[in-house]
């Protein structure tokens, strides 16, 4: 690798653990912490599949069509972040440097790219298509659980912005092709 293009490299990784390293610090604040692990946990697969369940009946006019979106959507941001997770192998922070501690339970040892930021950034695009009005909501959900997952120690920044974008692309992708 030629010295510049290397030189590049190590300044963002240095960059993101020290950023990883700056967000984590929040986590020594008890109800900031309490809150970022909620919004965490509500990232998780059951707040999405029971989303996918309810919103027919919630909203009979889009629901069924939602719920088939979403099921493509979910599908492929599956397909695209297991192959990621496995080609990569990136550490999680908390295995990589002695001040950043899990401050809750992983689900799996790798850290490249984030699931939850993922499908919450995705979420949070195919919903806002539908229903306008809820778009900062939505977004902001998508943030908070983007950010828990660094300041709980469990990715690093980068992991979180490329998850953000996968989920932002593929809902983009599931959306153009059905309004075409």
């Amino acid at each position: 690798m030629p010295p510049w293009l290397d030189s590049g490299r190590l300044r963002s990784v240095e960059l993101d653990l020290r950023s990883a390293r700056a967000l984590h610090r929040a986590a020594s604040h008890p109800p900031l912490l309490r809150l970022l692990a909620v919004c965490s946990r509500l990232g998780d697969g059951p707040l999405w599949f029971s989303l996918i369940l309810l919103w027919p009946l919630l909203d009979a006019d889009v629901g069924w069509l939602g719920s088939r979106l979403v099921l493509a959507l979910g599908a492929t941001n599956l397909l695209i972040y297991w192959s990621l997770k496995r080609s990569t192998r990136r550490l999680r922070p908390f295995d990589c440097c002695d001040d950043i501690r899990a401050c809750v339970t992983v689900p799996d040892p790798f850290s490249f790219p984030s699931g939850h930021t993922l499908h919450a950034s995705a979420f949070a695009l195919l919903l806002s298509a539908f229903y306008p009005a809820l778009a900062p909501l939505l977004w902001s959900f998508a943030a908070l659980v983007g950010v828990s997952r660094v300041v709980l120690g469990l990715h690093f920044p980068s992991d979180v912005l490329v998850g953000a974008l996968i989920g932002a692309g593929t809902a983009s992708a599931v959306l153009l092709l059905v309004t075409t």
